[in-house]
């Protein structure tokens, strides 16, 4: 029986030998990081130097994208040292550090989003009181309540896994994540497996039947609206909901392969479905808000034209 503190490394067994080819993955992986980095990056200023952007939508979104920042981080500087080694191994601080940051993160992605939901539901479904139960301090409340929250339950979670006893070092992933060190405990972890479950059945689906109320409401109110109200809903619910339905379908198979025997997948399979939920979301939310949102479109439009002239 091996104690967690004397396991010096974990191996990532996912990875396999790809020859040259790791150099065109390599600049792959550089490519997509540096693009979710500057697109992410130029979305936070744009919302943060103009004033008009100052809303609470626009200040949810703004949190979005500083939280985008920290997933991307904590996981492709990671992965490109790993691309290029013939040796993948991590040592384990820095694999527990990888895991916080991508709970966190996916902690944080779920509860902005539900919370955005709400605000989309009152700006849609209650205009006239919205400036009233929407205000500056409640913004900075819901926010500031989300990511420390998150930080909370991730700290809760990972300080139920590293006292575990392990028997063995081997991730079958190419990164680290919590459900992959439990599975190596030869210690009982029906502790971990409860905080699993309540956290799941508390905090995600009260999100998911808060989500879903709030979407309940406003396809009532794009149907028995004017066509003006209904335009004025589908433009600006849109972008959400489809940065909803692509972080749920990564979650999801993300928690389909931790949980169940998916070897009868190619590997490279596997890898992009465990890859998928830390790189399209960050990759795909600048474009859908950027695009899609008619104010930051203006904005960043005149700050290009502005550069040429």
């Amino acid at each position: 029986m091996i104690n967690s503190t004397q396991v010096s490394y974990f191996a990532l067994v996912a990875y396999f030998d790809i020859g040259v080819f790791k150099y065109l993955f390599f600049i792959i992986a550089t490519s997509l990081y540096v693009l979710i980095i500057g697109s992410n990056l130029l979305l936070i200023v744009v919302i943060c130097m103009n004033r008009s952007l100052h809303e609470p939508m626009y200040l949810f979104l703004c949190s979005l994208f500083v939280n985008e920042l920290v997933g991307s981080t904590g996981l492709f500087p990671f992965l490109l040292v790993q691309i290029l080694s013939d040796i993948h191994t991590v040592s384990v601080p820095l694999c527990f550090l990888q895991i916080f940051c991508v709970h966190f993160y996916g902690s944080v992605e779920l509860f902005t989003l539900g919370v955005m939901s709400y605000d989309r539901y009152l700006a849609i479904c209650c205009p006239l009181h919205y400036s009233k139960h929407m205000t500056s301090s409640k913004v900075v409340a819901l926010t500031v309540f989300v990511w420390l929250y998150s930080a909370l339950a991730t700290v809760i979670m990972m300080s139920l896994s590293v006292p575990l006893q392990l028997c063995g070092n081997t991730i079958q992933k190419v990164y680290c994540d919590n459900y992959s060190i439990v599975k190596l405990a030869c210690s009982d972890t029906t502790v971990n497996n409860i905080h699993g479950l309540v956290y799941m059945f508390t905090v995600i689906f009260t999100l998911i039947v808060l989500i879903f109320y709030s979407y309940m409401r406003i396809l009532r109110v794009c149907f028995s609206g004017c066509k003006q109200s209904r335009q004025k809903a589908v433009s600006t619910c849109t972008p959400h909901l489809a940065s909803l339905l692509n972080f749920s379908f990564g979650a999801f198979f993300e928690i389909v392969q931790s949980r169940f025997n998916m070897n009868n997948l190619p590997n490279m399979f596997r890898i992009i479905l465990s890859l998928y939920w830390l790189t399209c979301q960050p990759l795909l939310n600048p474009l859908l808000y950027g695009l899609n949102m008619s104010k930051i479109r203006i904005i960043c439009n005149s700050l290009a034209f502005g550069k040429r002239m």
